[in-house]
């Protein structure tokens, strides 16, 4: 199913740019333009189109029910209060494996280069810090969030 998952991820990727950043789809028409099950967009949507990897997914289900994807560009100011995202997206704690998304996000979207996402990872990475994990998830997430603030000024 991974080839499936990726032809899809394309496909809604490939909408939401045509679509300049957010498009609506239906779960159960996407699911047969594909001759899959709902639960493989679902898949798709949950993986390939999280928060951290700088997409927004509201649902409306019933009826009519539809998803809404909305790609944050991270050069722009779209109204969204920035600090707000980082608090809602970051917490007080995050894992390194979620971290690392977001750092590669933010290389994708130009805003930092690959020497700077890697010295990043380093930075935040679980052989920097020598204690807990829930202490070092709050760790993380603090000079996470603070580097990101300095990056976007």
């Amino acid at each position: 199913m991974a080839g499936l998952s990726n032809v899809i991820e394309e496909f809604i990727k490939n909408l939401i740019d045509e679509m300049n950043g957010v498009v609506e789809i239906q779960r159960n028409e996407l699911a047969n333009y594909f001759n899959c099950t709902p639960s493989q967009i679902n898949y798709v949507l949950d993986t390939r189109f999280t928060p951290y990897k700088g997409y927004y997914i509201e649902s409306k289900r019933g009826g009519g029910g539809y998803i809404k994807i909305v790609k944050v560009d991270l050069n722009e100011n779209n109204g969204f209060n920035f600090e707000h995202i980082l608090n809602d997206l970051i917490g007080d704690s995050i894992t390194e494996a979620k971290a690392n998304d977001i750092i590669k996000t933010f290389c994708e979207e130009g805003l930092i280069s690959k020497k700077e996402a890697n010295i990043i990872k380093a930075a935040i990475s679980d052989r920097a810090f020598e204690t807990e994990v829930n202490v070092r998830n709050r760790l993380r997430a603090s000079i996470l969030k603070n580097i990101i603030l300095i990056l976007v000024e």
